[in-house]
């Protein structure tokens, strides 16, 4: 997998928890601004590189039953977690203000974000791609929009919201069907 791809990849996974972080800095008082940020990358940018290597090994496990429709199999579990992430960007925010973010809530947030990730690995598996690379791109490009999410969270809450979901979407998407094609055709 080249790293155009990775890259890739990484950002459409990042995109839930780029919005989650933007939420959470809407929520979070000034004076906890700093801590809110550091922590929410940490445990988002964490999340997102734990998931895929759960999902790789669980992959690993399966590899010689499902060698012959792995490309099958990383296209629908691509294009299923992308069309959820478009769906859900096309509903109305909810909005919940917090006046302080517990590290519980912000656990559940992580895996709740990650979960994608999860296929991912799962698809990183079937497609025999080395793990170490992908995760520690995932990693850090969740890391480092989620810090960025907090921080600016009141500003680009107002521009964006939701409607980043949908970009992360179509980018997962898009990456599933390269994949189908590159087998198909390539």
């Amino acid at each position: 997998m080249d790293a155009i791809t990775i890259v890739l990849i990484a950002v459409g996974l990042a995109m839930d928890a780029f919005a989650v972080s933007i939420a959470n800095g809407m929520s979070t008082p000034n004076s906890k601004r700093r801590k809110a940020t550091l922590l929410t990358a940490v445990f988002f940018g964490g999340f997102q590189m734990l998931m895929p290597i759960i999902g790789w090994l669980i992959g690993l496990s399966f590899q010689d039953i499902i060698m012959t429709v792995d490309h099958w199999i990383a296209f629908g579990l691509l294009a299923f977690i992308g069309a959820k992430m478009v769906y859900d960007g096309t509903k109305k925010e909810t909005e919940q203000k917090t006046a302080n973010l517990k590290l519980y809530t912000l656990l559940v947030l992580a895996v709740a974000t990650s979960i994608d990730a999860l296929m991912v690995g799962l698809s990183f598996a079937f497609l025999q791609t080395e793990i170490l690379m992908p995760i520690l791109v995932i990693g850090i490009v969740t890391f480092g929009l989620s810090f960025v999410g907090v921080y600016f969270g009141c500003s680009l809450g107002r521009f964006f919201g939701n409607k980043i979901k949908i970009v992360g979407g179509i980018v997962l998407i898009l990456i599933g069907l390269r994949i189908l094609l590159e087998h198909l055709f390539g």
